[in-house]
């Protein structure tokens, strides 16, 4: 079971990686309501080419901390290695929850702020990705 969520775990932070390093360049497909925006469809922010590369390259280290975790199944790890990926888990489920909590204004299962295209796309989509990413990486932290 560990390999097949490993897998994909990794399947989905190399494709959400990406994305974002397509809409970085200039990429419009699938950018229409990517961006939370208030109920009069302004964009709460607008990020531009570093802060989208900055998440593209977070979910290529989450990607690269799962396959870690399914190569130490396979292969002896140091021991300090094996607790650095733990935490590597653990962070990355603990900010894939929050995410899906949300903030309670524009993201997450909680917003105010549902009617714009974004916050229908969050709850239909984004948010529970969330949700299932973090308690994917907690399966994978306690099966160890």
């Amino acid at each position: 079971m560990i390999t097949q969520i490993s897998i994909l775990l990794i399947a989905i932070f190399l494709f959400l990686s990406g994305i974002h390093i397509y809409w970085a360049y200039g990429g419009v497909w699938g950018s229409e309501a990517v961006i939370p925006t208030k109920n009069n469809n302004v964009k709460v922010m607008a990020p531009g080419l570093i802060a989208t590369l900055i998440v593209a390259f977070g979910l290529l280290v989450f990607s690269l901390v799962v396959f870690l975790n399914l190569m130490s199944t396979e292969y002896k790890m140091p021991g300090w290695l094996y607790s650095i990926n733990k935490v590597g888990l653990w962070a990355i489920a603990g900010i894939f929850i929050l995410r899906a909590i949300g903030d309670f204004n524009y993201v997450g299962f909680f917003k105010k702020t549902r009617n714009t295209a974004f916050g229908k796309n969050d709850t239909k989509y984004y948010s529970p990705l969330c949700f299932v990413i973090g308690v994917l990486s907690i399966i994978l932290v306690l099966e160890k």
